[in-house]
């Protein structure tokens, strides 16, 4: 089973002083490694939402490179899903604006053999990261 990281688990697991750092941690270690997926969204908002929030004072250089270390660090294996789905791919679910991106990234992982984790527990079909 591979997990497509959504972009607040992303940024929990790959920057220490998050809120949600050690629940993700423990859970990514209690899954034995599998292998974890990013894709584009998240990478991207790993980096805007680092580079955005002053209260973590980190520019997008030193976001890319806390992405770039954590996927290379080994532990655990990340793959990379290539996005080739398109508005048609939206899952019926998504009804509103906010639901767009948890909708597209939850029929990625779908597409890919995987299923999307998240500490969001409003998200129909993903993973919910135990607290």
């Amino acid at each position: 089973m591979i997990f497509l990281l959504d972009v607040n688990a992303l940024v929990a697991l790959g920057f220490a002083n998050h809120e949600f750092h050690a629940r993700v941690a423990s859970w990514v270690k209690a899954q034995d490694f599998p292998p974890m997926a990013t894709c584009s969204i998240t990478e991207l908002g790993f980096v805007r939402v680092l580079a955005q929030a002053p209260a973590y004072g980190v520019g997008v250089a030193q976001a890319r490179t806390l992405l770039r270390r954590l996927k290379q660090a080994g532990q655990p294996v990340f793959t990379f899903i290539v996005d080739n789905h398109d508005v048609s791919d939206l899952p019926a679910w998504v009804k509103t604006a906010n639901q767009t991106t948890d909708g597209h990234l939850a029929g990625l992982a779908a597409g890919a053999g995987g299923i999307l984790a998240t500490l969001d527990r409003r998200i129909p079909g993903a993973h919910l990261i135990p607290g």
